[in-house]
């Protein structure tokens, strides 16, 4: 963990703390537009798996529609016929009649009434044939007290007196008081009719802030009393029952942990609901279906089926558009108001379970913290695809795992936040991220655009991983190159002339160099250090090597050519310049090396030391090149010359050394040079003189001037064995003095 942190960067982590505070406050805060995203969850949810119709049932709709108004006439119709049609359901074997309606007014077609907008010779003649004759609110009081029948009340604002009491109430645990929906006072029926009836419900709704209905509450307040809803009153009714049980926290099987946390189950009769702390229900809404409707006048005709009535339910409301009691629901933009609350009757019946527990919020703030803490530890460590791969897959797992919970456990977590909220923060992560590499990458390729070929710091770029700082272990080969006669060459420049020769020099020789992949170490003065294999890995460093070495070699005929052409223009004097180039292969430690304030990107170890060795050897035997035998044989097909087996200060154990042909001599030459010379070599080395020099004038009658002085070297020292003859144990190595 400690490493992640200190992989990503400390601003990386204070980013994600910052989003991730952000995240929990705007959802404490709960905004509209949080809100309205979780709605809409919740709504596909319901699309997506909607409820079904069950036939089975016991609730139906007996409908006030277009075509009832048609044939019964103009709303509102006398109570009357709301008697008949009360008494025609009981008669057919109605569990309960409920209304939802309201009859808070006197029937304005009864006689009685009617009689106030007539003449006074009319009403003179009318008088006597209703005197003694009930009233149609009399006549529908009757109805209502003969039928299992529920009225519905509206609660409102205004203050008035209580309702009357149709069913106790009993709590169990805490006072749920507080968390239940409280109006001042209620808009009842005809006094008459709610005495009357053996239930009473209220009709209120409280739709989200879209005029959406989801939730339905089963109980209220009035004051200090409680007040269930239709649906509920109409529930106890049918069964019975006399009582409402409000299990609330604290209750007997109920946990909240000593905390007041509302309602959490409403019983009635036989009938357990579990409600949400405010005593509502979250719909699990089924499209509407007709087969839930029974039209109005079917039932006053004696045309309806009296088994779609007997056992069941009843519910008498409207559809007609004109009496506006339309609402909307996640499935239907339009519903009869009457349908929400038959829905919530076989919501309770089926025993549906749709749940927004109290620890929702809690929950899906601790999906947003942990899944963003996890997925941004591992961001900084995977390629930018591969992190929007995960981000997009981390959000989608939310959003699928709100679904699954809603599908199989009934409960309303909402993704849209969590997948908000983490999309938001793997945006930033991986834009800070994306910006923190793309400085890295400009420092990247300032740092090694002088120093390594443009392909190779791209490559660098898109994998820095290759880039080990601090050091690594690898095999590299290394070439080192000098310029020789340097101290007298510059005695004959002036400080202005010295430095543009050194950039001549240095220039071609250093583009050479990054042309065949390898990396330029440092500048000493007229030197150039290089090696091959890092900072990126090349199988052929070996072979790239040797390349530029060659290349090297051979450029230095047209750079003394252009300084020969620019001195005899300046009637000068021209000296010849020639190089030494030593190449080595071996295990180095290469990396950022130095101190904290100032490093380089450098290579260090023996065989560093070994090849700038060899590099001062090619002074000693005259030659251009000078190659470790360890380089040669990764070559794939070497074209070399040996030189010498020879001990290098430093070192115990002899090493062969090689220089290349084709620096030396034309190919033709160099094929007729390599008997004589392995001969001589072999000779040497077992101590016959004679068949040395015998070797070395053939080698010599062959005419090439690159190797006077290596012969000449070889003469000398053959001289010198002569007059004092190595040890019995000389093993024909040269043992280098000189650095």
């Amino acid at each position: 963990m400690v490493r992640a942190f200190l992989r990503a960067g400390w601003l990386y982590w204070v980013l994600v703390a910052v989003v991730l505070a952000g995240a929990v406050v705007v959802r404490l805060a709960d905004p509209f537009f949080v809100q309205a995203l979780r709605l809409i969850a919740f709504d596909s949810y319901q699309r997506l798996e909607p409820a079904r119709f069950d036939p089975a049932l016991p609730v139906r709709i007996v409908d006030i529609d277009e075509d009832s108004l048609a044939r019964v006439g103009q709303w509102p119709w006398a109570r009357t016929t709301m008697a008949e049609l009360a008494r025609k359901l009981a008669g057919e074997g109605a569990a309960v009649v409920a209304f939802d309606i309201l009859f808070s007014e006197p029937d304005q077609t009864s006689p009685e009434v009617a009689m106030k907008v007539l003449t006074p010779e009319e009403a003179k003649v009318l008088e006597p044939v209703i005197a003694g004759r009930e009233t149609h609110d009399q006549a529908f009081g009757k109805a209502v007290a003969e039928v299992p029948s529920v009225l519905a009340v509206a609660l409102t604002n205004r203050v008035t007196g209580p309702m009357p009491a149709k069913a106790g109430f009993a709590i169990a645990g805490d006072d749920p008081g507080p968390f239940v929906a409280t109006f001042a006072g209620v808009t009842g029926n005809l006094p008459a009719l709610d005495k009357a009836a053996a239930g009473l419900g209220s009709i209120n709704w409280i739709p989200d802030r879209d005029q959406v209905i989801r939730r339905v509450p089963l109980m209220y307040r009035q004051g200090t009393e409680y007040v269930p809803s239709l649906a509920l009153e109409a529930l106890r009714v049918a069964q019975g029952a006399s009582t409402y049980i409000l299990k609330a926290s604290n209750a007997s099987g109920e946990t909240a942990f000593g905390q007041a946390t509302g309602l959490n189950h409403i019983k009635v009769g036989d009938l357990e609901v579990p409600t949400d702390a405010d005593g509502g229900i979250w719909l699990q809404f089924r499209p509407s279906n007709p087969g839930a409707y029974i039209p109005a006048w079917k039932v006053l005709a004696g045309e309806n089926d009296p088994a779609e009535v007997a056992g069941r339910i009843m519910l008498i409301g409207t559809s007609a558009p004109g009496l506006i009691d339309l609402r909307a629901t996640p499935l239907d933009a339009v519903i009869p108001g009457v349908e929400i609350h038959a829905q919530a009757i076989e919501h309770m019946l089926a025993g549906r379970a749709l749940t927004r527990p109290d620890y929702a919020v809690a929950a899906e703030l601790a999906v947003v913290i942990i899944l963003g803490l996890a997925v941004c530890f591992v961001l900084p460590r995977i390629r930018a695809l591969n992190a929007a791969i995960l981000g997009l897959s981390v959000v989608a797992l939310v959003l699928l795992g709100g679904w699954a919970l809603y599908r199989y456990a009934g409960l309303l977590f909402d993704p849209t936040y969590p997948a908000l909220a983490l999309f938001i923060l793997f945006a930033a992560a991986t834009a800070y991220i994306y910006r923190r590499v793309e400085m890295q990458r400009g420092e990247v390729r300032r740092a090694f655009s002088h120093y390594v070929a443009p392909a190779v710091v791209e490559r660098l770029i898109a994998n820095p991983e290759k880039l080990e700082l601090g050091g690594e272990v690898r095999e590299l080969t290394l070439l080192f190159c000098d310029v020789r006669n340097f101290t007298s060459i510059s005695e004959t420049m002036t400080a202005h002339e010295l430095t543009r020769f050194i950039n001549t020099l240095l220039t071609p020789l250093s583009d050479i160099i990054l042309k065949h992949r390898g990396t330029i170490d440092k500048y000493m003065g007229d030197a150039i250090m290089a090696f091959w294999n890092a900072p990126l890995d090349d199988p052929d460093h070996a072979e790239h090597a040797i390349l530029a070495a060659r290349e090297m070699a051979a450029s230095m005929g047209v750079l003394n050519a252009r300084w020969q052409a620019e001195a005899d223009a300046a009637s000068r004097p021209f000296r010849k310049v020639a190089i030494g180039i030593g190449v080595n292969s071996g295990n180095c430690c290469v990396g950022n090396l130095g101190s904290l304030r100032r490093f380089d990107y450098s290579a260090i170890g023996d065989d560093v030391n070994v090849a700038s060795r060899y590099e001062g050897l090619s002074k000693t035997y005259g030659l251009t090149t000078v190659i470790g035998e360890a380089t040669v044989m990764r070559l794939p097909k070497p074209a070399v010359l040996e030189l010498d087996l020879i001990r290098v200060k430093g070192r115990a154990q002899p090493t062969r050394i090689f220089t290349l042909t084709d620096t030396v001599a034309e190919a033709g030459v160099a094929e007729r040079l390599l008997p004589p010379h392995a001969a001589m070599i072999a000779a040497y080395r077992q101590k016959k003189w004679d068949e040395a020099e015998e070797a070395m004038q053939a080698c010599q009658s062959i005419g090439i001037a690159a190797l006077e002085h290596f012969y000449a070297t070889y003469h000398a020292r053959i001289a010198g064995w002569r007059a004092a003859p190595p040890p019995a144990d000389w093993d024909g190595a040269f043992t280098a003095t000189e650095k």
